[in-house]
């Protein structure tokens, strides 16, 4: 197992608070399997500088603090590409709900010396560096088809074969970055704090006035703030549209004074901001695959 992610494990197992899993897969290739809690680590100014991480988020979220001042949010499906000297200048931080996915870890100068066989003959590792090591700065990319099949592909395989599997995935996914272009319309976008902070103060006027329905554009006026910024900074600090996030949050709702209280379906659905009963029983059905009145049965009838 390589030095580099020998000392990164280390690290890892100096914080009780985080859960990983290592695997060794070639010289200089390495695999972690994170499960952290909402916890905020500072920039690590030790990392090697040859080692490069590649995170694939699988469930909650992760938030990098750039030096610049801005932060970018890496959601399930997103995956990131760090470069040690890139590390040195971002703060993690992982929010309530916590963050769970795995971890590439190369260390480009021992891969190079001695590669995994189906890439002898590829100069692919000096290609990596050049791409991702030249400029020092991490990169952020939104996650597509292939990219998700690749990162799934790490889980839920039997014992047996999960290593070939780890190991066939690794390079396909280092392949995958190889290939990208320089510039990628796909990168997530990094936003300024104060846009962060008024995107919170409205998620937080939406949760404190269920029962009241506003537009983007009425949201927009009231802070001042342009409802195409207010929709993708929604979507990356929240990880969904500011309409599905809202809407999950009223059907958590309805369903807890469905379990709760003996009020109306029609009071219960005037209090989550649907005027139209009708509307709001479609609506529950969708999220719950049951009607609110056969909901309230199911978790009010005493065995």
């Amino acid at each position: 197992m390589n030095d580099a992610f020998e000392r990164l494990r280390a690290q890892l197992a100096r914080c009780p608070a985080i859960q990983a899993e290592a695997a060794a897969l070639y010289p200089g290739i390495g695999l972690l399997y994170l499960s952290i809690p909402q916890l905020a680590l500072p920039a690590d100014r030790g990392a090697p500088e040859a080692l490069l991480l590649i995170h694939g988020c699988r469930a909650g979220q992760a938030v990098w603090e750039l030096g610049s001042g801005g932060r970018i949010y890496l959601n399930p499906g997103d995956f990131a590409v760090c470069p040690a000297r890139g590390c040195t200048e971002a703060a993690l931080s992982v929010p309530a709900g916590g963050y769970e996915g795995v971890t590439l870890c190369v260390d480009l100068r021992e891969a190079a010396a001695r590669p995994p066989e189906p890439l002898g003959d590829t100069d692919l590792f000096s290609r990596l560096a050049d791409q991702f090591g030249g400029t020092g700065r991490p990169v952020f990319l939104a996650g597509n088809a292939e990219t998700r099949g690749i990162f799934a592909s790490f889980y839920g395989k039997p014992e047996p074969v999960r290593r070939p599997y780890q190991r066939i995935k690794a390079l396909e996914l280092l392949l995958y970055l190889a290939a990208l272009e320089p510039v990628r319309r796909d990168r997530l976008s990094e936003y300024r704090q104060e846009h962060i902070e008024i995107v919170q103060a409205i998620h937080d006027q939406l949760l404190d006035h269920m029962d009241r329905r506003v537009t983007i554009e009425a949201l927009s006026r009231q802070y001042l703030i342009n409802p195409t910024t207010l929709k993708a900074v929604f979507k990356s600090v929240y990880g969904a549209s500011l309409a599905a996030h809202i809407k999950a949050h009223r059907m958590e709702q309805a369903a807890g004074m469905l379990r709760e209280t003996g009020q109306s379906i029609a009071e219960i659905a005037r209090a989550v901001g649907y005027d139209s009963q009708s509307r709001f029983t479609a609506a529950f059905k969708e999220v719950f695959h049951t009607l609110p009145t056969a909901y309230r049965r199911q978790h009010t009838e005493r065995p």
